[in-house]
């Protein structure tokens, strides 16, 4: 129990002299509400909360299909994409560039590729896909993370010939990210520098078609859209 010395000295700072129950009680609530001042001034701020629109903190990157693939595995599956202007079937090649089919794979296993537009066409040349920032109704998130994120260059031994599949990517190196072009002819300055990583088996008349259409520095007028993108078992060859 506390002794009446510890009051005696709170008295006198307080300037009460007198020991009178009134004094007595007044002096320890004063004594009170010093220690609980003292105890809030050291309480640490609560944390800030987080803004509504506020960038949400980056993640870890998202387990996806064929992650842990072999070549072997990857090998025996064909992509098809439904577009507006017909199907279009291709077959992978992983034995050259593993990275490539494992990533166009993911992005067709996992949807990101459906309502995608060809949204560059060079006569001749090429028609390219794989912008997810063509796809109706815009990009989520975590789509948007997915589209940015880059591979590494794989130049091969493959001939960018009529019907290839290769990544398209900028001048500087590992730039590559989903966006992929189909070859409507031969372009042998391609050949050692991109990323070749399949071949149209099916379609290649719709790829043609697409290549054909009415264009404005290389943009379509109506850029034909990828309905869907869908990976199975490539069908035996008859």
């Amino acid at each position: 129990m506390r002794s009446d010395k510890a009051f005696d000295t709170l008295y006198t700072r307080f300037g009460f002299g007198g020991k009178s129950l009134s004094m007595r009680m007044l002096a320890i609530s004063l004594f009170v509400a010093a220690l609980s001042f003292a105890a809030s001034s050291q309480t640490p701020p609560e944390k800030e909360p987080a803004k509504a629109n506020s960038r949400p903190a980056e993640q870890t990157k998202k387990a996806e299909p064929f992650d842990g693939a072999d070549v072997a595995t990857m090998a025996k599956k064909c992509v098809t994409l439904d577009t507006d202007a017909g199907i279009i079937i291709a077959e992978m090649y992983p034995e050259h560039a593993p990275e490539s089919v494992r990533s166009f794979l993911n992005i067709a296993e996992l949807g990101y590729l459906n309502t995608t537009t060809f949204d560059r066409v060079v006569p001749g040349f090429v028609i390219q896909g794989g912008n997810f920032w063509t796809r109706e109704g815009g990009v989520t998130f975590e789509i948007g993370s997915r589209g940015r994120r880059t591979l590494p260059d794989e130049p091969n031994k493959v001939l960018h010939t009529r019907g290839i599949l290769s990544m398209a990517r900028g001048e500087e190196a590992n730039t590559a990210t989903t966006n992929f072009f189909i070859l409507v002819g031969d372009a042998p300055h391609l050949d050692g520098s991109f990323a070749a990583f399949g071949k149209v088996i099916k379609g290649m008349d719709v790829v043609d078609a697409i290549n054909k259409a009415e264009v404005s520095d290389e943009k379509p007028a109506k850029p034909v859209r990828i309905k869907q993108a869908t990976v199975s078992p490539c069908a035996p060859m008859s």
